[in-house]
């Protein structure tokens, strides 16, 4: 079991700090499960317990000018770490103007990834600092329990609003209430809203827009049919939401919200090439 990268082009480090400063900010631990082409950053709560799970896919040709990697088996070539992320994204900002970054799986005292910095240097030769993030190696009969979310069939998929906007209404909405309703339409239309004995607080977005899912066989998962007024609402924990909203850097290209009602807000951000998919459970 192996693995070893090296980063040299300083857009791409930042990039890769970016996502890292995200993961950090959605998960005090979560697993890294590295493959030949990908790697995954997965935090998988029970949502049946309230809790939230992500998954994040990168693929590292976009980010690492080597790559290497040797799995458990040969037949299961992948690795999968436990880690804090926050220890990552730590290391990664010493790297800021970094020659290289070069990370490795090393096995001393107890699993480490070893994260070294070459930084620039007014001499010829160069200052590396090197940071030792452990991590737990998980054995494969525990795979399973990491595996992709199933998506369950969503009643409404829509894209989000500037999610700047909706990031400062939403730190406002806080201040009110623990619990926010997202309810939205297949005519592009979505409500935030909270309630309270004392306040309701409603803001209105329209023309957003929704994204054109379908499946193999043409069909559109539980919203084929659905009439397009008819709104599907979810009320979530108002915390995890800006959790989200506060500590994403990833910029993304596209942010989508699928909602099944009464179950579970399923929010997807896409950037090039790294997806981020947010999963958090609805409140009774």
């Amino acid at each position: 079991m192996r693995f070893r990268a090296k980063i040299v082009d300083l857009a791409c480090l930042n990039h890769f700090s970016r996502v890292i400063n995200t993961i950090a900010k959605l998960a005090k631990t979560c697993t890294l499960r590295l493959t030949v082409n990908k790697l995954y950053f997965i935090l998988s709560d029970r949502v049946a317990n309230g809790g939230v799970s992500m998954w994040c896919e990168l693929c590292q040709g976009n980010f690492f000018d080597e790559f290497q990697m040797e799995g458990v088996a040969a037949d299961h070539n992948e690795i999968y770490l436990e880690l804090m992320p926050e220890n990552l994204s730590r290391a990664l900002k010493t790297a800021q103007n970094a020659k290289a970054v070069k990370i490795k799986l090393t096995n001393k005292h107890s699993p480490c990834l070893k994260v070294a910095v070459e930084l620039p240097s007014l001499s010829s030769s160069s200052r590396i600092v090197t940071h030792d993030i452990p991590v737990r190696v998980i054995p494969r009969r525990l795979w399973n329990d990491f595996r992709e979310p199933v998506v369950p069939d969503f009643d409404v998929s829509i894209y989000l609003p500037v999610l700047k906007t909706m990031k400062s209404i939403v730190e406002r909405m806080k201040n009110l209430s623990n619990y926010i309703v997202i309810e939205a339409n297949l005519s592009g239309e979505m409500n935030l809203k909270i309630e309270t004995d004392v306040v309701s607080v409603t803001t209105h977005f329209k023309d957003l827009g929704n994204p054109p899912w379908a499946s193999e066989d043409g069909c559109q998962s539980s919203a084929q049919g659905r009439d397009l007024q008819s709104m599907a609402e979810v009320r979530i924990d108002i915390k995890k939401l800006q959790q989200l909203l506060v500590g994403q850097q990833v910029n993304p290209t596209k942010a989508l919200c699928n909602i099944v009602s009464k179950r579970i807000a399923h929010f997807i951000l896409l950037h090039e090439d790294v997806s981020l998919q947010y999963f958090i459970p609805a409140l009774a």
